[in-house]
């Protein structure tokens, strides 16, 4: 189960993710993870074949669905468990990415009120996919990355560019918040 929210992010009721994914589609909240290491490198998943919408395509570290009252950052930490055998990590909300996306192959809507979040670990972390959610994985540079999406958009989910967008707004809001540091001596 899900929820169905308004354009605002307020849920007004509760559907199977069956039922949201299908035609017209209907708006409801999710996740996406986006990881990183201390290199700064974007953690990639090629999507497994048996997904339901979008299969064998690059997508974010992961993405999902919390449960209706479930928060978050709970529920996206659950996924990354279950999809990479990671350990609970701090997740920190990078902002939201309303998009819609039809799959051409399978019919299957995204229609996603879609919290980003995003976490660090480290460069040396041990993933385990499980392979009926994950094909391969992939740590990128983000400078290839932004080569890939804009060179070959139709290899990753139609959200990743969105994603990897509020990550940049929210890593530059972030650091011209921060104090300037001291510049020496008067």
């Amino acid at each position: 189960m899900v929820e169905v929210v308004d354009h605002m992010g307020q849920p007004f009721g509760v559907r199977t993710v069956d039922e949201v994914h299908r035609q017209p589609g209907q708006l409801h909240r999710a996740f996406s993870v986006v990881l990183k290491d201390q290199i700064g490198r974007i953690l990639l998943q090629r999507r497994s074949a048996a997904k339901t919408r979008f299969a064998s395509l690059w997508a974010n570290a992961c993405c999902g669905h919390p449960a209706p009252g479930q928060s978050v950052a709970a529920s996206a930490n659950r996924r990354l468990r279950e999809e990479l055998g990671l350990n609970p990590i701090t997740l920190t909300e990078a902002g939201v990415y309303v998009y819609y996306a039809e799959d051409p192959i399978t019919g299957r809507v995204e229609f996603e009120y879609d919290h980003v979040l995003v976490g660090n670990v480290a460069t040396d972390v041990r993933l385990t996919p499980d392979p009926n959610e994950v094909a391969d994985l992939l740590w990128v540079n983000r400078h290839d990355l932004a080569t890939s999406l804009d060179a070959n958009p139709e290899s990753s989910a139609p959200w990743l560019a969105g994603v990897i967008a509020r990550l940049a707004e929210h890593e530059s809001t972030t650091s011209s918040a921060r104090p300037a540091e001291p510049s020496g001596g008067q």
